[in-house]
């Protein structure tokens, strides 16, 4: 039982006529058990007896509507399931959000494992068209989400296969001569199963019959000194683990299916290997991206094993850590710097680490509410402070959401489409020069927030003081210079979205892996985030990304590394068509 929610688990069962699957949801009385009739292809079992196929029609018609409104319920379960979760997720920045977030998990599961079951069901063929969609394809939006499926997309230079059904040269009638008048094309998309390969590199020794020197081609530099590893397979094992968030003993699992025992303590040395083989990439990352005059910041929580807490009986040996994300980008005002992100990982919360993190930078910081941050926006004696704090509409808005969906404020509401009308005015202006954005905030925006400000006051002498509802708009008033900078600064956004999108995976992977072995884990965790999404970011494929860097680093001159940095690396083509990596 999560927070008065249970879902039961499936369990089909078959027998010789039927397939049950049994569906139970406690939230209210919802329960279902779907039974499907397997109709026996053997029609010479049949009776002969009129009266009795009769009687076996009636009775497959009573099960008929009996499996129809067993579907319908199936049906009513899922949407109420969406429903559910998606009443879940607004809450999902509540002081109970960890509890919440398992509860959206268990939920989600759930709901796939329904729609794969009803989707087995359901003899309808599936609407995808004949041909998966390319970048360069948009998507109808005619018919309504729920009732199409999304065609797949693939990218422009995905591999193409064409197979021709020729029927012949002559008819099979006639056997005159048959000629081209055109063809029906269709397409599947399949894949090329990720398969080992051994490298065998034989150094060839030569002597002359001069001198007898012998020669011979020196040892190729590997990504890992005396490891058997490979570029690609070590870019695969970190990519899956750092970014799909696929556990090491996982992997070893389909390594087994690819015929090779790799243990997981060699992938752990690997993994750490190739980490610090990364290391002055990675530090060059962070340098490039902390030395940005503005930043996107923003933490979340990462359990994290602590055996001496066990050993002391103060808990299950686990204690809170934290995961910061610095983010630079400039793309939504046309800037001219590349996208990237930074993470550092901390033992706790204590402000001592942001201050650390932030002690070579200064400028613009947009950020939540933290304590931890105030110091950076304190002026020292001579009126100076290191940052500019920006702050986020976003949190703002979430929590006039939050007090309209449990009480339907009216004041809530108007608070709420006030601040939309803000964000009306961002979409249009997304991606355009600073200049741009600064004018049109100020024409557009500015009147708006200033007559927020008027009736935000207003209503505070309307409402009890205690409230939440109070509570809201005094977050806002107190900070009414942050969150109004962005109107005089054309390169400041109007929320924090940024940093909070860089720490999505975060929460994605701790679905997956929950916490981490140990503070050194946690800070491997924050480096291989680093240049993962920082390549993402670019627009790379991480794993492409990783494969080629671990293959040239060791034999790149430091003073040019630089040029393997995401924004200046670029894949190119070679003649034969085969795909080769350089830096720019």
């Amino acid at each position: 039982m999560t927070g008065g929610v249970r879902i039961g688990v499936l369990h089909p069962r078959v027998s010789d006529d039927f397939f049950y699957l049994p569906v139970d949801c406690f939230y209210g009385v919802i329960a279902c058990h779907v039974v499907i009739r397997c109709m026996s292809n053997d029609v010479e079992s049949l009776p002969q007896d009129p009266a009795l196929l009769r009687a076996m029609i009636a009775a497959l018609q009573t099960e008929n509507q009996k499996m129809s409104a067993s579907l319908r319920a199936h049906d009513l379960l899922v949407q109420a399931l969406r429903v559910r979760i998606a009443k879940l997720q607004k809450q999902k920045f509540a002081p109970s959000s960890e509890k919440i977030e398992r509860e959206i998990e268990q939920l989600e599961l759930a709901l796939e494992d329904l729609q794969v079951a009803l989707a087995e069901a359901d003899d309808t063929p599936p609407d995808e068209g004949d041909a998966p969609e390319t970048n360069d394809q948009t998507s109808q939006p005619d018919e309504p989400r729920e009732s199409r499926r999304r065609r797949p997309k693939v990218s422009k230079d995905t591999p193409r296969e064409r197979r021709e059904l020729d029927p012949g040269d002559t008819c099979p009638d006639c056997g005159g001569e048959l000629r081209v008048i055109g063809e029906d094309v269709s397409e599947l998309i399949d894949m090329i199963a990720a398969q080992l390969k051994v490298i065998e590199i034989a150094r060839i020794k030569k002597s002359c019959r001069c001198c007898e020197k012998i020669v011979q081609e020196p040892a190729p530099s590997r990504p890992i000194a005396r490891s058997m590893a490979g570029p690609n397979l070590l870019a695969y094992i970190l990519t899956s683990k750092f970014d799909d968030h696929v556990p090491l003993y996982r992997q070893h699992e389909i390594f087994a299916r690819m015929g090779a025992d790799i243990p997981d303590t060699t992938m752990v040395g690997w993994c750490g290997g190739a980490m610090k083989t990364l290391a002055p990439l990675i530090e060059k990352i962070e340098a490039e991206i902390m030395a940005s005059d503005l930043l996107h910041a923003d933490d979340t929580p990462i359990r994290v094993l602590d055996r001496s807490r066990r050993d002391k009986g103060l808990g299950k040996g686990v204690r809170k850590g934290r995961i910061w994300a610095y983010v630079r980008d400039q793309r939504p005002w046309a800037g001219t710097a590349p996208p990237g992100a930074v993470y550092q990982f901390a033992p706790d919360w204590k402000e001592e680490h942001v201050l650390a993190h932030l002690g070579e930078t200064s400028g613009i910081l947009q950020a939540d509410g933290y304590k931890g941050y105030a110091k950076l926006y304190t002026a020292d004696p001579d009126g100076n402070c290191q940052f500019r704090e920006a702050a986020c509409w976003a949190h703002f808005r979430r929590d006039f959401h939050d007090v309209w969906a449990a009480t339907q404020s009216e004041i809530a509401r108007e608070a709420l489409d006030r601040i939309g009308a803000l964000y009306d005015i961002e979409r249009e202006i997304s991606g355009k020069p600073a200049d741009l954005r600064r004018t049109v905030r100020q024409a557009k925006s500015k009147p708006k927030i200033d007559a927020f400000h008027a009736w935000a006051e207003k209503q505070l002498t309307r409402i009890p003081g205690k409230s939440e509802l109070a509570k809201a708009f005094r977050y806002g008033l107190s900070r009414w210079s942050s969150f109004t900078l962005f109107v005089e600064d054309g390169r400041v956004a109007i929320d924090n979205n940024p940093a909070e999108r860089a720490l999505r995976p975060i929460g994605v992977g701790r679905r997956n892996w929950l916490f981490a072995g140990s503070d050194t884990g946690g800070e491997t965790l924050a480096r291989a985030m680093t240049v993962i999404e920082t390549a993402k970011m670019n627009g790379l494929d991480p794993q492409a990304y990783l494969a080629d860097v671990l293959d040239r680093i060791h034999d790149h001159m430091n003073n040019r590394l630089s040029e393997l940095l995401p924004w200046n690396w670029t894949p190119v083509r070679t003649p034969a068509g085969t795909v080769q990596s350089q830096a720019a």
